[in-house]
């Protein structure tokens, strides 16, 4: 008969205390079940996780494996939005693994004033998504020939004109971007308890067409969720043309988890 094989803990989110039936019915990476692990008040939502697949090597080799991430990615999200819905949670980081549910409890235990502000803080609240695009300026097109030049203007001189149009074209666009930018972000301020900016996403990963200008996430209390989202809508439907604004969530709070605890490797904690 076969040792069994050795498991590390998968620690998706910390949570205040809920009942274990309420994650009975979840499963996390690799179609586990998902348990809880509680210490005084704070509880992390858990799974067992094939240690070969989690220690150091194996994890710093999985992250380079684009169907492995979005996998685990796909399952870590669906149990933190799960938890979510059912009590306030404190996302972790994808793929934070400890050796044991002892150890995870350990943490609890270092971590519990961090934890417990944090909990503090998105208490009751939901994040949402803000994007502003710009969209970019055609490319110049060909010179004209000769015989098609407005009387008096070389082909090279219509041609360095039209460039320049084009260029104050795009220059404008930009302009008027920054300046949705502002206007959004003040509406938005006026409902939401926190806001975070995140890098731009670069469009060649995204696939979303024009230049992300804006990248946000906001912390909106449950109750104030309708008023923040009528705030950009407002914003939204007078963008000016060449301008787009995306809106999504809401979602459980990974912007603002202050208290997020580094991924340690399991295999270092034996």
């Amino acid at each position: 008969m076969s040792a069994p094989l050795a498991e590390a803990a998968y620690v998706y989110a910390v949570a205040r205390p809920l009942a274990a039936e309420a994650v009975a019915d979840l499963k996390g990476v690799g179609g586990r079940p998902v348990h809880l692990v509680e210490h005084e008040g704070l509880v992390a939502v858990v799974s067992a996780v094939p240690l070969h697949e989690f220690d150091e090597d194996a994890l710093r080799a999985n992250l380079e494996d684009l169907g492995w991430l979005e996998e685990v990615a796909r399952a870590h999200h669906g149990v933190v939005d799960a938890a979510a819905r059912r009590t306030d949670v404190v996302p972790l980081r994808l793929a934070t693994v400890y050796h044991g549910d002892d150890r995870v409890r350990a943490v609890l235990r270092e971590g519990r004033e961090d934890f417990a502000g944090a909990l503090e803080r998105v208490a009751g609240c939901l994040e949402f998504g803000v994007k502003v695009y710009a969209e970019p300026a055609s490319r110049p097109a060909a010179p004209e020939p000769p015989a098609a030049a407005p009387a008096g203007e070389s082909p090279g001189k219509a041609y360095l004109r039209k460039r320049r149009e084009q260029r104050d074209r795009r220059d404008d666009v930009w302009q008027q971007a920054a300046q949705l930018c502002e206007r959004l972000d003040a509406a938005a301020a006026q409902w939401a308890r926190a806001r975070e900016r995140h890098r731009p996403q670069d469009a060649s990963l995204s696939g979303a067409p024009g230049e992300n200008v804006l990248n946000a996430a906001y912390l909106v209390a449950d109750a104030d969720a309708e008023g923040f989202l009528d705030a950009v809508e407002r914003v939204r439907a007078a963008a000016p043309e060449g301008t787009r604004i995306e809106v999504s969530g809401p979602w459980a709070p990974y912007s603002f988890s202050a208290a997020d605890t580094p991924a340690e490797s399991a295999e270092e904690e034996r």
